[in-house]
């Protein structure tokens, strides 16, 4: 079967792990990739985790990262010229887009491209806090800590890869900025500002970083992880840890009440759960439909029966590692084998003889005249029917009046309000631009009603559990019978075959199991979640899945099945402790606010109260400035204090006397003394004022969506901007069953029709039972 984007050309100046994940994204997908590096070779070459690599080797991920790729030196222009896609992180992408308008340029930098400070040095700590996505994450009075693994960075190249395969789709040339502090503040932020502004903005009465309860928690031989978003969930809960007499209060199903009484509630829990393995407690868990997994880290995971089973791990082409695979499937059929990393300047990436470009369409939005079905519910699913509805397609989001898309319920705050179904920010940010119907597909009429609009559509996407598509008798089989041009998009959280295939699981499942959260917290506290990334990029990687296997249906004439598991595109982000693991046994750890990348780096009090700086230094150059900021001559002529390395081995020093100096002066004066000697550094922002933050603010991340019940608010879009698009978002996410006349209207359900069905309560516009 030949790849989707074969006959697509990429050239990559870049050197993040996220462009460069972006790029391996399109390579798997059959795009011949050429990274064009500097003599001495890209950085990534010489990384790895506890030290440098030794003279004239690759570093392990680096060659994962660039696997079957193409590498020139310093010779980008010649190959722009016949080019499809640029990736880069230069600020003076908008001048090569205008020097080569043909391409697809996809920028990917930590501030975006334009604005004051666009050139501010940073990382992925800095990041971090400066979108809020840090200071969500922690428990007064100890600090906030960041999400690890570089995580802003990763998913930042899923959505870069997403964007370009979607511009791919049109006949010119575009333009994508993609900026790490959106992405940072879509996917670690929790829609804290959204939940705010729902709120009315009271004034806030402490910080806003908490640590969910139950998640992960300590066993007999380990740790485990929980996750209970439904009251229903939590309810099992009790009932798992033998304490069904705590269903008597109520109030403890409110995650606020559990935190409260946060030592009364785990000693609670903590009685129950030391005294099982982590297997038994899985297992019981699994029986209640219980979302939990044991907290691994490389090697426990690597062992794991599901991903064995399913084989997501094989040895990379020079067989001294284990990389994950490509987390999609088109029909069932695996990637290509991928060649070896390229030696530096080996020529560019070869392109099959028989390769030919995707067709590509004169049109405003990527993805305008694709009409989507979207079954899906939750977090994951909607922002993978969300991105596409941005992008152009008619997304209809499907759910019954009996089961509500279960996303509506995360906001519980407003149960005491009218209509409050309408007021979840989830709901709100990753279901805009769609319409909303009404169909409880277990009913015969509305299977009936859902094969007429499937007639209609180009893509249905779902993320039920394997053995619910199957029951509704909606299977592949069916679907392709009904259509034989739709492309079927299946996200069940573990895959469709394995162990786990018919297990529920959340972000905080897949952070728990990947190793996500074994690199989250402090050394001397145990694992914590990240708290959301997951669930976009699993999104992300489906989009992407979905535009590519409709190039795919472009080139063959018939539409295609698509496998896009949740677990897969987290592992595929994770990638860093398995190849860290089995390229040089380094059991990676979390380290708080510190990174193996860059040296000094933590987040330090400042002399007011909850203000908290982020200081990181990266480079040799940074470092420099550091010492000039803090007055530290003898520092900056200390040898042992010279190499990134030294740094490292006394990082409890240098944080004493930063963490001083901080303490002593207000943040602003303490962030202009750091930036004007160029050292990466922001104030942790309260991720509930952050639509207030000035880069995200210039950029218009937030666009303003008036709601016909809740009214004006404003929503996180897409973190990119595209030339010749103002806004991403035209519509407000629909109410329950708003558009329900609307849409039967265009599958031929007259009026009469419509009228009865809503008297038999089988579609309506509020829930039913709740």
């Amino acid at each position: 079967m030949s790849e989707p984007f074969e006959g697509i050309t990429v050239v990559a100046t870049a050197q993040s792990i996220g462009a460069a994940y972006c790029c391996r994204v399109l390579a798997d997908a059959g795009a011949s990739v050429t990274i064009v590096e500097p003599a001495d070779g890209h950085p990534l070459r010489r990384w790895r985790c506890d030290g440098d690599v030794p003279h004239g080797a690759t570093g392990a991920l680096f060659r994962y990262l660039h696997h079957g790729m193409g590498s020139v030196v310093d010779d980008a222009d010649t190959l722009l010229a016949d080019a499809d896609v640029l990736v880069t992180d230069r600020l003076d992408a908008a001048d090569l887009f205008v020097r080569h308008p043909q391409l697809v340029v996809i920028a990917i930098t930590p501030w975006g491209l334009t604005g004051d400070g666009a050139d501010r040095p940073a990382s992925e700590l800095v990041v971090q806090a400066e979108s809020g996505a840090l200071a969500i994450r922690g428990r007064p009075p100890a600090p906030p800590f960041q999400a690890g693994g570089q995580i802003t960075d990763w998913v930042s190249g899923i959505y870069g890869a997403t964007a370009a395969a979607a511009a791919l789709r049109t006949s010119r040339g575009r333009l994508i900025d993609v900026a790490q502090i959106d992405v940072a503040c879509i996917t670690g932020t929790n829609f804290a500002d959204l939940f705010d502004s729902l709120r009315g903005r009271p004034e806030p009465t402490g910080p806003a970083r908490t640590i969910e309860t139950p998640s992960i928690e300590p066993t007999l031989d380990g740790y485990v992880g929980f996750n209970t978003n439904t009251r229903q969930q939590f309810d099992d809960f009790c009932v798992l840890i033998e304490r069904a007499d705590l269903l008597e209060q109520p109030e403890l199903a409110a995650v606020a009440a559990r935190v409260k009484r946060w030592d009364e509630w785990n000693e609670i829990v903590h009685a129950w759960t030391t005294k099982h393995t982590t297997a038994d407690i899985v297992e019981q868990a699994a029986a209640f439909r219980i979302p939990s997994a044991p907290v691994c880290d490389a090697e426990m995971l690597l062992a794991i029966d599901h991903v064995v089973d399913r084989g997501i791990y094989s040895p990379d082409p020079d067989n001294e590692f284990l990389v994950p695979r490509r987390p999609w499937t088109i029909d069932d059929e695996p990637a290509p084998p991928r060649g070896p990393s390229p030696a530096i300047g080996t020529g560019p990436a070869r392109v099959p003889a028989t390769a030919s470009a995707p067709t590509r369409v004169d049109r405003a939005l990527p993805l305008d005249g694709i009409r989507v079905v979207d079954l899906t519910a939750w977090w994951a699913g909607p922002s993978a029917a969300g991105v596409l509805a941005a992008l152009g397609a008619d997304v209809i989001h499907v759910e019954s009046v009996t089961r509500p898309d279960g996303m509506r319920m995360a906001g519980g705050m407003f149960f005491d309000q009218p209509a409050w179904w309408e007021r979840s920010a989830f709901f709100l940010q990753a279901n805009t631009n769609k319409r909303g119907l009404t169909l409880d597909l277990a009913n015969a009429e509305c299977r009936d009603l859902l094969l007429r609009l499937v007639d209609t559509a180009d893509v249905v996407v779902e993320n039920f559990t394997p053995r619910v598509l199957a029951s509704f008798d909606l299977g592949w089989d069916v679907l392709h019978e009904r259509n034989p041009n739709l492309v079927l998009v299946r996200m069940p959280a573990f895959g469709l075959t394995g162990p786990w295939r018919d297990r529920p699981g959340f972000a905080q499942t897949m952070e728990q199991l990947t190793g996500l959260a074994w690199l989250t917290s402090f050394p001397e506290d145990q694992p914590r979640i990240q708290r959301g990334p997951c669930d976009p990029n699993g999104g992300m990687h489906a989009a992407f899945a979905t535009i590519a296997a409709l190039a795919h249906r472009d080139r063959t004439g018939t539409g295609c099945f698509v496998e896009a598991p949740m677990f897969e595109a987290a592992l595929a982000i994770a990638a860093e402790l398995s190849i860290e693991w089995t390229a040089y046994s380094t059991r990676l750890q979390r380290e708080g606010n510190r990174s193996p990348h860059a040296a000094p780096q933590n987040l330090y009090a400042t002399a007011e109260t909850e203000e908290w700086l982020a200081i990181s230094v990266t480079h040799d150059r940074e470092w420099q400035g550091l010492c000039t900021a803090l007055g530290r001559d003898d520092w900056a002529g200390d040898p042992k204090l010279a190499s990134h390395r030294g740094r490292r081995q006394h990082h409890e020093e240098l944080d004493r006397v930063i963490a001083v100096w901080s303490s002593e002066r207000a943040l602003d004066d303490a962030l202009t003394a750091l930036h004007v000697a160029g050292v990466p550094a922001a104030r942790a922002w309260d991720p509930r004022r952050v639509h207030e933050e000035p880069v995200m603010h210039a950029r218009g991340l937030f666009e303003t969506v008036e709601h016909p019940i809740i009214g004006p608010h404003p929503i996180p879009a897409l973190p990119f901007r595209m030339d010749g698009v103002d806004r991403w978002i035209h519509r407000h996410a629909p109410t329950m069953g708003e558009h329900n006349h609307e849409v039967l209207h265009e599958v031929g359900v007259g009026d009469d029709e419509i009228a009865r069905l809503e008297r038999d309560g089988i579609i309506g516009t509020t829930p039913k039972g709740l």
